[in-house]
């Protein structure tokens, strides 16, 4: 019926050499719970290159119904253009209550595009979702994270980008009866096209992937005392990368793709160590999700301490040895 299809939510997801990232699961479960409140189905759409359409199954693991793939060897590497024309084509003729998409790059690229295509509301880098008599309600940061605010969005299908590493994965297993659609008359011809994506040299973790985090703020007083994290990081195993501040990154001792924060990353480890950074509003906004949160900082007052699960109180070049040491010993090395 018309009520059922409007009662649907399309998740658009994102893919990287032909596999879903996760943050495409995140929004296929945020997803699943806002479909499950107005009764409707889960719908995922996928563009990228020959495979894609059997690669995007899995998001059935993460409730979602019905799968839309398209494939197209121009599709393989992101192609902003062609992606919000396929976009505009499947929310045009579907009648959605909401679409929803990652607040990646990809996402902050495609979700005003698809918005400004259709003219729909747009609200941007969510971290909760809720239905309340029959609307959506979008929670989102602003002024930096000091605040959130709670809003509803006029016309419909809202359009919605989520904060990646705050909507966790969760199981739910639906039919992800995978369909193969074709690319809309008028996508070619793209004047914007994305030749490659270049991984940071060294091949390191990813921040925003990693379960572990060792992050470093300015009362480090220089690169030169970097190995003091690293030889941490390296203590806690493969799973664990390295993270900054914004002091760090803006003082040029680290690059900006280990940034943490509002203007950086935003992150959500089980285990987040957060090493001679004072904890200014910036800084937690993009980290305050984590699971266990362990400080470590000179100043007893540092803000860090008021959302720490562990503090130690003390000066970080004589701390992090002994830290290091003492788990190198509890796992065995």
């Amino acid at each position: 019926s018309e009520g059922a299809l409007m009662a649907n939510v399309l998740a658009i997801l994102e893919q990287r050499d032909g596999a879903l990232r996760s943050v495409s699961f995140e929004v296929t479960t945020a997803a699943r719970a806002i479909a499950d409140a107005v009764g409707g189905e889960v719908h995922t759409l996928v563009a990228g290159g020959p495979g894609i359409g059997a690669a995007s199954a899995g998001a059935g693991k993460y409730g979602a119904d019905r799968v839309f793939a398209c494939e197209a060897q121009d599709l393989a590497v992101a192609s902003p253009e062609a992606v919000t024309a396929l976009a505009a084509q499947q929310i045009a003729g579907g009648d959605y209550f909401a679409v929803l998409l990652p607040a990646s790059s990809m996402g902050k690229d495609l979700a005003p595009r698809i918005a400004a295509r259709l003219d729909l509301p747009l609200a941007t880098d969510a971290t909760a979702l809720d239905v309340e008599n029959g609307n959506l309600i979008i929670t989102r940061p602003v002024y930096a994270g000091r605040l959130f605010a709670r809003v509803s969005l006029q016309g419909s299908p809202a359009v919605v980008s989520l904060r990646p590493n705050v909507f966790r994965p969760a199981e739910r297993v639906s039919a992800g009866e995978v369909e193969m659609i074709s690319t809309p008359a008028g996508a070619a011809g793209a004047r914007v096209t994305v030749e490659a994506f270049h991984a940071a040299e060294g091949g390191n973790l990813d921040v925003a992937e990693a379960s572990i985090v060792v992050s470093g703020g300015r009362g480090m007083k220089g690169p030169v005392h970097w190995p003091l994290l690293e030889e941490l990081r390296a203590a806690l195993g493969p799973a664990a990368a390295l993270g900054a501040s914004r002091a760090v990154v803006d003082a040029g001792w680290r690059p900006h793709a280990e940034q943490v924060g509002q203007t950086g990353k935003t992150v959500s480890p089980k285990l987040y160590f957060a090493i001679a950074i004072s904890g200014a509003m910036q800084h937690l906004a993009g980290m305050r999700s984590s699971g266990v949160i362990v400080a470590v900082n000179k100043d007893a007052d540092a803000p860090i301490f008021k959302v720490a699960d562990y503090g130690i109180v003390g000066d970080a070049h004589e701390v992090v040895p002994v830290l290091a040491a003492r788990i190198r010993e509890a796992r065995g090395d």
